[in-house]
């Protein structure tokens, strides 16, 4: 099924379908920020897939979701007024936009990331919209090291490698700390999304494959989590329906979610290599060596004003040699999340999608 089509109900499993039939009962007119995006865009499709009225917020134009059925406005988040506008007479927000990435100002990151956030919980609360679910980042958590099996009790990290984690974590706590009687907040920390349309992970991987660029970091294979892009999804939908109880178990809470089936790093790139056809890849870089070169780069490129990404930055280097796993048990327990898309079904749907591209 091409990406854009609106999935009807004879496309979802039971899981889905119960719970876009709970939340169409539940909400009138659903707000939808980063509509444009990989996930924003998923989701959009799953809503309209329950005939639920979505109003799309994004800087770019996307008639794919205009055909979709989505009403779509073109702003910034960093744009109270015009969120303001776009935002009345929603009673639910998903608010999945942010800058990301591992490459830019600080400037731009905060506006986007914290002011961006600022603005839809000030407007929620203008508007009395009583539900809100933020789109975070396991990244909150990382600084640098083996992140083995962690939960939500582990901290934010006390040193951030890049302005995108520290703008997340400032961000995310802002939404767990507005969650009131009149505001229930919740953040979701997916890792790795991936699956057929993603602009991000596979065509990187693809890109650099083909060109002799792929590589993987450090001596020996870590464990890392990912999280398939209707489990992501999936999740969401989930944590807006338990909002919706007189008394929610996620209100004012954050949540790691993925396919919960930790993958060696060089197992995972591979099988998104087997999609195409290519052959996996085996060479490997020190990670020493790796995370020298990062900082080297980032040097030159903040000396030169090189405003593209570099090849690899300290926080790619370490991204890549150690492992990050979580414990899902909470989103488990309290908004009922269980992955219904395994890593190898979701490579089939992968593999199935880059064919007919």
């Amino acid at each position: 099924m091409p990406v854009n089509k609106i999935p009807t109900f004879s496309h979802l499993n039971d899981q889905q379908q119960l719970v876009l039939r709970r939340l169409s009962i539940q909400v009138k007119k659903v707000f939808v920020t980063g509509a444009g995006g990989f996930l924003g865009k998923a989701l959009c499709r799953f809503l309209r897939s329950a005939d639920i009225n979505v109003i799309g917020f994004a800087r770019g134009d996307y008639p794919e979701l205009e055909q979709m059925g989505v009403t779509m406005v073109k702003g910034d988040i960093s744009d109270k007024k015009s969120l303001f506008d776009a935002m009345k007479g929603t009673d639910l927000v998903f608010h999945v936009a942010s800058k990301a990435g591992v490459w830019g100002t600080m400037e731009s990151y905060f506006s986007a990331n914290i002011k961006g956030t600022e603005n839809i919980i000030g407007v929620c609360q203008d508007l009395n919209i009583k539900r809100l679910v933020y789109t975070s980042t396991p990244s909150v958590t990382f600084a640098g090291k083996d992140e083995n099996e962690i939960d939500e009790s582990q901290p934010y990290a006390d040193n951030f490698l890049n302005f995108y984690a520290l703008s997340k974590a400032i961000a995310e706590a802002e939404i767990l700390g507005s969650n009131s009687a009149a505001l229930k907040t919740v953040a979701l920390r997916p890792h790795l999304i991936w699956g057929p349309g993603d602009p991000h992970l596979v065509p990187r991987v693809l890109q650099r494959a083909k060109s002799g660029r792929l590589k993987l970091v450090g001596k020996t294979d870590k464990l890392v989590d990912t999280t398939y892009i209707d489990n992501a999804v999936y999740a969401h939908l989930l944590a807006a329906v338990n909002l919706s109880k007189a008394n929610p178990n996620c209100a004012g809470k954050a949540y790691f979610v993925s396919n919960d089936q930790p993958i060696l790093m060089a197992e995972m790139l591979n099988k998104i290599l087997a999609c195409q056809g290519l052959k996996p890849i085996d060479a490997r870089i020190p990670a020493p060596l790796a995370y020298v070169i990062g900082a080297t780069l980032e040097w030159v490129y903040l000396y030169l004003n090189i405003k593209k990404e570099p090849p690899i930055t300290r926080f790619v280097a370490r991204q890549l040699s150690t492992s990050h796993y979580f414990n899902i048990s909470a989103a488990k327990n309290d908004i009922g999340y269980q992955p219904i898309v395994s890593i190898d079904q979701g490579m089939e749907k992968l593999k199935e999608s880059l064919a007919e591209s």
